[in-house]
């Protein structure tokens, strides 16, 4: 079975009430597959109200001691030490 006949007999059996967020959701695709601006983007979403918790404004303080001591390495550079890339 292709991935388009896959996908076929998948929205087949989709209950009624389901197939409008999956309508929306495909609408959402970009050509190359990743959501483009749709309603699951960062843009989109609520605003996080909530307060904090202890133990959450504990790690924000964490962090950022780590950071002026020096301790945080960029995505690369993690990348290179974890997969020994030049």
């Amino acid at each position: 079975m292709t991935q388009r006949e896959r996908l076929h007999a998948l929205i087949d059996t989709l209950p009624d009430g389901e197939l409008p967020v999956a309508l929306r959701f495909l609408e959402s695709l970009d050509k190359e597959g990743a959501p483009a601006g749709g309603p699951w983007s960062l843009e989109n979403a609520p605003l996080d109200d909530e307060p904090l918790t202890p133990e959450e404004e504990e790690a924000l303080a964490e962090a950022e001691r780590d950071l002026a001591a020096g301790l945080v390495v960029s995505h690369s550079e993690a990348r290179r030490r974890l997969l020994g890339e030049s």
